[in-house]
C-alpha cells in the first residue's frame, strides 16, 4: 500500500494524533473568497483505506498506522462547511467539528483552521521509539525518493516501495515491542472511542463526505474550462480514485496514483521537476509486480509544443528510474483544453522512442509511441469533468 508522512511542530500534538487515530493540518484561510488551500485538498483526495500513516517531528519518524474507513471513507470534511472560503471561529462550529485545535484562529498575521481529517488505527502499534531521518534514509537508500524531497510540506505521499522500506526500519527497530502492551514502548490506543464519536456525528448530520464540488464551481468558467490548474488535478485524481467509468475508459485503472511526484535528479527542492499525476498498476493477482506506469501532464489552457516536450521529459525519467529501459511499461497523457494542429504534428514528429529489449543475442528493437492527447470540459450538471480522447 501507499504511505503518508505527516509533520508536527510539537511532540504533544503528535502523541494526541497517534493515540486518537485522527489527523488534520492547520490551513490558512485567506480573504480571497476562494475555497481553502487547494493544494492540501488535492493531497487528501487519493487517501484510501489500507494506506499507512507515519508521524514526523524534529528529525524523527514515528509509526505505524493504517487508514481505516468510517461509513465508507477514511477522509472527511471536518465540518459540513469546511470547503467554504469563509472563516469560522471555533465556537461557531465546535459542536460540528470532528477535530479541534487550541491553535484555531489568528496565528501572527494568518488565520488558520482545521478543514479536513483522515482516520487511522495502529498497525500493529504506534511505537514511542521514533527513528531519525538519517537512519531511515540510510536503511534502504535506493527506495527513498519522495522522502528525500520532504521540505516545508504538511505531509507527503510515498509509493509502495518507499512505504515498505519505511515500515521495515520501524519494525526492525521496534521488534521487541510488536507484541507488547507496555505504555513505556507504545502509545495508548483510543481510536475505537474517537472513531465511534466521529461515526455518531457524520451519521446524524449530512455534509461531512469528502467532495470537490466547491473547488470545481469556484474555478469553472462559462466555457467549462478551469481558472486554476490544481482544480483540474483534483478532478482527475478524484475521478480515478472513485473509479468513474468514463474517466477509466480513457486513462485506465491504477492501483497507485499521486500528484506532484519528483521527476529529476536530486538538487535544491525549489528547482526540482514534478509530474502532475503519476501512478502504476500491478499485474492482476501478481502484486507487487508492476504492469504499467502512468505519466500525466495537465494544462488548463490550450496545449503548446513545449508541453509535449515536458511530458516526454517525464516519460524518459520514468523509463530510467522505474521501468529500467522498458518504454512499453509507460502510458502517457497530456490533458488540455484544446490541441492545435501544430501540437498534434509535434507529437507525431517527436513522440516516439526506440529501445531494445532482450539480452545478448536475443536483442529485439522496439518503438514506443504511447502519447495520448485528452481534452477536458467541466459539466456543472453532472458535477464532474468530462474527458475526450483526441489522439
Amino acid at each position: 500500500m501507499a504511505g503518508y508522512v505527516m509533520t508536527f511542530n510539537e511532540i504533544e500534538s503528535l502523541v494526541e494524533c497517534a493515540e486518537n487515530g485522527v489527523y488534520s493540518t492547520l490551513v490558512t484561510i485567506s480573504d480571497n473568497n476562494l475555497p481553502p488551500n487547494e493544494q492540501t485538498f488535492a493531497d487528501f483526495t487519493t487517501m484510501k483505506e489500507g494506506d499507512n500513516i507515519y508521524l514526523f517531528n524534529k528529525r524523527k519518524i514515528y509509526g505505524i498506522g493504517k487508514m481505516v474507513n468510517i461509513q465508507g471513507d477514511c477522509k472527511f470534511l471536518n465540518f459540513p462547511e469546511a470547503n467554504s472560503p469563509k472563516r469560522f471561529k471555533l465556537d461557531q462550529i465546535s459542536d460540528q467539528a470532528l477535530l479541534s485545535s487550541d491553535k484555531w484562529g489568528q496565528i501572527k498575521n494568518k488565520y488558520k483552521e482545521l478543514r479536513w481529517v483522515c482516520t487511522f488505527e495502529p498497525c500493529p502499534k504506534f511505537f514511542k521509539n521514533g527513528i531519525d531521518m538519517d537512519a531511515v534514509l540510510q536503511s534502504n537508500p535506493s527506495a527513498f525518493k519522495m522522502l528525500r524531497a520532504f521540505q516545508q510540506l504538511s505531509f507527503i505521499k510515498i509509493d509502495d516501495k518507499e512505504n515498505q522500506a519505511l515500515k521495515d526500519i520501524l519494525l526492525k527497530r521496534n521488534e521487541r515491542s510488536i507484541n507488547g502492551s507496555s505504555l513505556e514502548e507504545i502509545y495508548q490506543n483510543r481510536t475505537e472511542i474517537i472513531h465511534n464519536e466521529i461515526e455518531s456525528k457524520i451519521t446524524k448530520v449530512a455534509g461531512y463526505h469528502f467532495r470537490p464540488q466547491e473547488y470545481y464551481n469556484s474555478s469553472a468558467k462559462k466555457d467549462g474550462l478551469f481558472k486554476r490548474e490544481t482544480t483540474l488535478e483534483i478532478a482527475l485524481l478524484n475521478q480515478l480514485t472513485r473509479k468513474d467509468k468514463e474517466t477509466i475508459d480513457i486513462f485506465g485503472k491504477w492501483d497507485y496514483i499521486s500528484r506532484q511526484v519528483v521527476a529529476s535528479p536530486f538538487k535544491p527542492i525549489s528547482w526540482m521537476d514534478k509530474m502532475d499525476v503519476f501512478g502504476y498498476r500491478y499485474i492482476e493477482n501478481y502484486k507487487p509486480t508492476v504492469s504499467k506506469y502512468l505519466v500525466t501532464e495537465l494544462k488548463k489552457d490550450i496545449a503548446e509544443m513545449k508541453d509535449v516536450d515536458q511530458l516526454l521529459k517525464y516519460v524518459d525519467w520514468v523509463n530510467n528510474e522505474y521501468a529500467f529501459g522498458d518504454y512499453s511499461m509507460i502510458q502517457s497523457f497530456l490533458v488540455a483544453s484544446k490541441f492545435p494542429n501544430e501540437v498534434i504534428e509535434h507529437v507525431k514528429n517527436i513522440g516516439s522512442r526506440k529501445y531494445t529489449t532482450g539480452l545478448r543475442g536475443d536483442n529485439v528493437s522496439e518503438e514506443w509511441s504511447n502519447v495520448n492527447l485528452v481534452e477536458y470540459r467541466y459539466n456543472p450538471k453532472a458535477e464532474k469533468v468530462e474527458f475526450i480522447l483526441v489522439v
